[in-house]
């Protein structure tokens, strides 16, 4: 009788002093819970490995006021199925990687991109960190299934930038299901701009990438356009741009990878350029982009994303 009393005082002493030390701390958060993996489809497994789901909404942020522009979408977009599996299967994250210039370096571009597929899918992967140009923009993983985007830019980069082992090891320690290839701007900004050497640079990167990172798909995409300085009070249109364009294009088609085509969906060689100015998205250098014109390009790259998801599902 008595050993059992002691068992019970003991015990309720051990108690006592665990709930002074909680009340010491800060409280400790509920474990996260893995919530449900899709925002937006309705997913269900039936008679094999893939799930039936539901197409998910999509915006057209494509301003009305924007001229000759194309429809927004992904060439050889079949080739993001496999990723579409996985994101519908819903028991793992699904990783993406977007690398490239200043234009990814001011992480609005990309956050914007992120955001529009994290209103479709959810956002219960990642962590809501904020980000903003004096931040990285690699995001958290919370363990939850869903959609993890990465954004990783360096200012006045060309594709050699990223060509070599260390920078691609790095890529690969985040585990990308899919990289995007985000240059142009920087390769074609000089006069002395070669499509046979950007091409070369391109190979080089996608070798290095099929090399350590085999299981990742690549996808491509073209800049938006700029203007280059013709005279010391005058800027004209960027006349290599478009050959910059039809490389990457070229080159997309002969190693089969998808490729968002930006510059030609937002006008092409005639209003890419001028739709841009004309809605006052670009910056003083107009090379650069301002918040809204970021934004709009994360935006329609996203929606291209999920433009491709739902023909994955229609098929």
């Amino acid at each position: 009788m008595k050993t059992h009393l002691i068992i019970y005082i003991l015990t309720g002493l051990m108690c006592w002093c665990y709930t002074l030390t909680i009340s010491a701390q800060d409280p400790i958060p509920l474990q996260l819970q893995p919530q449900d993996t899709l925002r937006n489809p309705d997913i269900h497994l039936q008679h094999g490995a893939r799930p039936i789901m539901n197409a998910v909404k999509v915006n057209n942020s494509m301003p009305k006021s924007f001229r000759n522009t194309a429809e927004n979408q992904i060439t050889n977009e079949q080739l993001l199925y496999p990723i579409f599996d996985k994101l519908a299967h819903g028991t793992e994250p699904v990783r993406i990687v977007q690398i490239g210039d200043s234009h990814v370096r001011g992480h609005v571009f990309s956050v914007a991109a992120r955001h529009t597929l994290e209103n479709a899918f959810g956002s219960q992967a990642v962590y809501p960190d904020e980000i903003t140009y004096k931040t990285d923009a690699l995001a958290h993983e919370t363990g939850a299934p869903g959609i993890v985007y990465h954004a990783i830019g360096i200012n006045g980069a060309t594709t050699t930038a990223f060509c070599n082992e260390e920078k691609v090891k790095q890529i690969k320690d985040l585990q990308p299901d899919l990289i995007i290839l985000s240059f142009g701007t920087n390769e074609c900004h000089t006069r002395k701009y070669d499509p046979v050497e950007h091409y070369a640079q391109m190979d080089a990167i996608l070798t290095l990438i099929n090399h350590y990172i085999p299981d990742a798909t690549v996808m491509l995409t073209t800049p938006p356009g700029a203007y280059v300085r013709y005279s010391r009070r005058r800027k004209v249109v960027n006349p290599r741009t478009d050959t910059a364009v039809k490389t990457i294009l070229r080159f997309a088609q002969d190693r089969e990878l998808p490729v968002w085509d930006q510059y030609n969906i937002v006008g092409g060689k005639k209003n890419a350029c001028t739709n841009w100015l004309n809605n006052r998205m670009t910056q003083r250098d107009q090379i650069h982009f301002t918040h809204n014109g970021y934004t709009l390009q994360g935006n329609l790259l996203g929606e291209a994303i999920l433009n491709a998801f739902n023909n994955y599902v229609a098929n």
